[in-house]
């Protein structure tokens, strides 16, 4: 009887020897099972990188919603957040040392007009973030009304100080009918507040900020004489070609993120951001939640193009129009088309 039962045992535990070792705690792959007796793999998980423009920031909430959500996982993507500033970015990309950049559309412009191998595959924000913003009290209503004021650029190579020569010269003004001064990002939204300068080409964020701290201010925004963008998602041309269905996978969760926060979840999805990645940012969830109703949601996530043809959608013309300008104006050295950058087919 002592040797039927030893021999009894010595069976389950090789059998359950073998099951453990089959597992993937036996260093094998986890297999489901499926219909008709045989296995399949678990799906593969690609994981990628996104180097985003400046700072972690509750803005960037589509993207980190799509991480916590779940969204990227879905589509078989394990995504990793990382940051530069926007020339550093496009150049990453190009080299594949990420396989995907958040940076400002205007820094992708100048890059592919110096043969970097980029393209925009997905126009997230639909229009750009400039504004000429000036308190009430100072007789501004219309771009003629800049004529003999002081207005302050961060720069003379800056997107916002092209965005006033040409919101000028469709106008009937040069930028020699104002008196442009340099100051520095830090400065320029207090040197208005101080009334060192009578407005700012600066960032219609500033214009939200700024009123709910009490300042009566009014802005005219950029977009409306010349179109531009915000942030875009961009990869190079090698991985978009060897990598489609990532990169259609990447946007199809980006989409879903920009749903769920348009859908009544924007709060939900600064909180998240804030504690989770933007933590600088405590305490302005207030302003932030404000911001996302004035702006990202009504004005640079949508547009009528989206409405019609879903979120990140191109508009070409006003991609060649952004693309023109800054020839014209010797931004960029070289002009190209807009569909060697912006690609609108990824099916």
């Amino acid at each position: 009887m002592k040797k039927v039962l030893s021999t009894i045992v010595s069976i389950a535990l090789v059998s359950v020897m073998a099951a453990c070792g089959s597992g993937a705690g036996g260093g094998g792959t986890a297999q489901t099972p499926a219909a008709g007796g045989g296995e399949t793999p678990q799906k593969e998980v690609k994981k990628v990188t996104v180097q985003i423009d400046g700072a972690a920031v509750p803005y960037y909430a589509p993207l980190y919603v799509a991480k916590e959500e779940g969204y990227f996982e879905e589509q078989g993507l394990d995504v990793d957040f990382v940051y530069a500033d926007a020339a550093s970015i496009v150049k990453n990309v190009a080299a594949d040392n990420v396989q995907f950049g958040f940076p400002n559309a205007d820094a992708v412009i100048t890059a592919k007009s110096q043969d970097i191998p980029v393209k925009v595959v997905h126009t997230t924000y639909q229009r750009g973030l400039g504004a000429v913003i000036f308190k009430k009290d100072k007789g501004i209503a219309q771009p003629q009304d800049l004529k003999g004021k002081t207005v302050a650029v961060t720069s003379f190579g800056s997107p916002n100080y092209i965005q006033l020569q040409v919101m000028l010269e469709q106008n009937g003004l040069s930028i020699k009918d104002v008196n442009t001064k340099i100051v520095g990002t830090g400065a320029i939204v207090n040197a208005l507040v101080s009334d060192e300068v009578d407005a700012i080409a600066f960032s219609m964020l500033r214009t939200v900020e700024l009123r709910n701290s009490g300042v009566e201010v009014d802005e005219i925004r950029s977009d409306e004489y010349l179109p531009s963008f915000g942030n875009v998602v961009i990869t190079s041309d090698k991985f978009l070609e060897s990598n489609k269905d990532s990169v259609i996978g990447f946007n199809t969760a980006l989409n879903k993120a920009l749903d769920y926060i348009i859908g009544g979840n924007a709060k939900a999805a600064i909180d998240m951001s804030i504690k989770k990645y933007a933590q600088a940012s405590e305490g302005k969830q207030e302003i932030t939640e404000k911001i996302f109703n004035d702006v990202f949601i009504p004005y640079l996530w949508q547009s009528d193009l989206t409405k019609k043809d879903g979120f990140g959608a191109a508009d070409m013309a006003r991609w060649q129009t952004a693309i023109d300008t800054q020839k014209k104006f010797d931004v960029i050295k070289k002009e190209f088309k807009a569909e060697d950058l912006v690609v609108t087919n990824l099916k």
